[in-house]
């Protein structure tokens, strides 16, 4: 299935919501129908009578109006919208008020349209009041009675003043019909908006318009999509990525030039799309990305599972995961209880994890979200971004079979899985057993250290760029990419370039994590987050005898003192030239040698002398740089030690 079919399947399947605006302005809109801001609202009787104009606060100012193709996609023309538009649109007196412009022709078009709709057998009573309200040519006066305009010297209305941030002389009305009718008892109980007063909100009316729309259609094209004669829309809409957005996803209306020229005679050749196919797919999509997008500057992503039940974030870290799938519902079908242990059983024998509680914790939230799945449930993912401000490029668009979504996923983590340091206002400092989110991982790869937390301030692109080339790793299973990589060592061997030691050990975790992957993808190796206690490599062991230098010297110091030891200090160099560096470090280690209880001290002579002795003679002395296998050495090492004095304490 195209992803404009999967968007008019979901669409269908979530028909019954569209046009019901709810608490958080979120709505999936009907055909015919789109968004704008309003600035007034007007109320009027049922006979067409004035009663009240209020201006509109700025949290209540999405307001759901009726549209036509042409007047959707208006910029410089005069195409009116059917029912709420602009002053100039509506106002017969707007030249008395307003100096120096002439908006009759725009309220002559904006009447007629409007008598046409009032006049058919799909006139609503609410269109009628609006009707005969404007037909009296009292808007802008009536307005002015209450108070709602600042006027300047003239006497006319200041074209300086806002509402909101528009103009007051370009403010867009919207109305509410109050007939003085008591309501019936369970009113409130009527989400379709049919006894509320508010135009926008009147589902009725929505149905009315779409009729009436329906009613106007005459000549009809080949839809591409469907293979129906249906009304064809060439303007399609806007607004994709969020209120202010003037990209199209599908345009082709430069016929100067070499939009669809070269390959077609004619824009029909392209593409033939049927308006209402379009306005279900965009305004699927306008739903989808507002409900439950994401995005990155200019970059906006959306996951979603066919049936629209919670589905992990492919973007959000193991901990992330693993906090909604423990908020996850338990009552789950027979038909999804059935597939999702038949899948679960199928996967029991390929987990890789550690042993660790945290991993087993990610495991049951896997299994967790299994349980939500049918055996037709596909899991889609799109990206878009625009690099000018009328086109919108699809920049991804995937679909997978949910459980194989899920089995990548589960990949990528086990993959990555390490210990991630985190701080959080709820629950101050914890370490994860997992992998970071990519928000995180573009931060901590590309930002800069700022009151104690990274940041991208001005290199937001980095964000696009994470997401752009993990999409791969982490879907398809690839490798990350060796530059990143190989940023991550580098940042996580300079321990001393950052001012809080918890940011350092967030991207030293990472590092380990990159590195991880790199190896079992490349070599088949796998590592853990245990102490590997026989491993001979080179670099594992190098790691090894930094983190106990380390460990002998930080056994040293004051609880005050907040110095570092001089491994974390010449780690870079380590890195680089590990022979030449140990001995160094050996000599520097002498002093702290002799501050340790003679018990402690012969501990850890020991414990050199063991990772000395798992040595190549040609190895130790090979003085090239390490990789990133060294890290690894080190924070297992590091964590044993600590672990190890943690015990002994207890």
């Amino acid at each position: 299935m195209n992803w404009i079919a999967e968007l008019c399947d979901l669409y269908d399947k979530n028909q019954h919501l569209a046009g019901r605006m709810g608490e958080d302005h979120i709505v999936l809109l009907p055909p015919y129908h789109t968004t704008v801001a309003a600035q007034i609202t007007v109320t009027i009787d049922g006979d067409g009578n004035f009663l009240r104009a209020e201006t509109v606060p700025d949290e209540d100012k999405l307001t759901i109006i009726p549209v036509t193709e042409k007047s959707a996609s208006r910029t410089a023309g005069i195409e009116p919208h059917p029912l709420c538009d602009n002053l100039k649109y509506l106002a017969a007196d707007y030249n008395q008020f307003v100096k120096g412009k002439d908006c009759s022709k725009n309220h002559l078009l904006y009447m007629e349209h409007l008598k046409e709709w009032a006049d058919s057998s799909y006139c609503h009573s609410k269109v009628k009041a609006v009707y005969q309200y404007l037909e009296k040519g009292t808007l802008m006066k009536d307005l002015n009675n209450q108070g709602i305009f600042i006027q300047d010297e003239s006497g006319k209305i200041s074209e300086k003043a806002k509402i909101q941030i528009v103009a007051q002389t370009d403010a867009f009305i919207r109305f509410q019909i109050d007939t003085g009718e008591v309501l019936p008892e369970d009113a409130l109980m009527d989400d379709s908006g049919s006894l509320s007063v508010k135009c926008w909100k009147d589902c009725s009316l929505q149905q009315n318009y779409i009729e009436y729309c329906r009613s106007q259609q005459k000549e009809t094209g080949l839809s591409y999509l469907t293979g129906d004669l249906a009304q064809i829309s060439w303007l399609q809409p806007k607004k994709i990525r969020n209120e202010g957005d003037g990209a199209k996803l599908i345009s082709a209306n430069d016929e100067s030039n070499y939009t669809y020229r070269g390959r077609f005679a004619n824009k029909e050749e392209a593409f033939s799309i049927g308006y209402e196919d379009s306005q279900k797919a965009h305004n699927a999509l306008k739903w989808l990305l507002r409900k439950q997008g994401t995005n990155y500057g200019s970059l906006y992503l959306v996951t979603w599972e066919s049936d629209l039940k919670t589905v992990a974030d492919w973007q959000s870290s193991s901990d992330e995961l693993c906090i909604q799938a423990e908020a996850l519902p338990d009552e789950v079908s027979e038909e999804e209880e059935e597939f999702s242990d038949e899948v679960w059983d199928e996967e029991e024998e390929q987990y890789k994890g550690t042993g660790e509680a945290g991993a087993m914790r990610f495991r049951q939230a896997i299994k967790g979200y299994r349980k939500n799945l049918t055996q037709t449930s596909n899991t889609m993912i799109m990206a878009f971004d625009a690099a000018t401000t009328g086109r919108l490029a699809m920049v991804e668009c995937r679909s997978y079979d949910s459980s194989r979504y899920l089995d990548s996923l589960q990949s990528w983590y086990e993959r990555c899985e390490w210990r991630q340091p985190k701080s959080s206002k709820e629950r101050g400092r914890y370490i994860y057993y997992g992998m970071v989110g990519i928000k995180d991982a573009a931060e901590l790869l590309y930002g800069t250290e700022q009151n104690g937390y990274f940041s991208l301030s001005g290199k937001e692109e980095r964000y696009k760029d994470v997401v752009k080339r993990w999409m791969p790793c982490i879907l398809d299973k690839k490798e990350v990419p060796a530059d990143m990589v190989r940023l991550a060592v580098q940042r996580a061997s300079s321990p001393v370039s950052f001012e809080s030691r918890f940011l350092w050990e967030r991207i030293l975790a990472l590092a380990c994590s990159l590195v991880k992957q790199q190896i079992e993808k490349r070599y088949g190796e796998v590592y853990t987050m245990a102490l590997d206690k026989k491993c001979r490599k080179r670099e594992y062991l190098f790691g090894r005898l930094l983190a106990v230098a380390d460990r002998i010297e930080y056994r040293t110091f004051d609880k005050e003192d907040g110095r570092e030891t001089n491994a974390k200090r010449y780690m870079s160099a380590f890195s680089q030239h590990p022979y030449r560096t140990w001995k160094v470090l050996e000599e520097k280690l002498e002093p702290y040698f002799m501050r340790l209880k003679a018990p402690e001290r012969l501990v850890y002579q020991r414990l050199l002398d063991d990772i000395c002795n798992l040595f190549e003679i040609e190895d130790f002395e090979n003085d090239t740089a390490l990789n990133g296998l060294y890290l690894l050495g080190f924070h297992n090492q590091s964590y044993a030690l600590k672990e190890k004095k943690k015990e002994e304490e207890e």
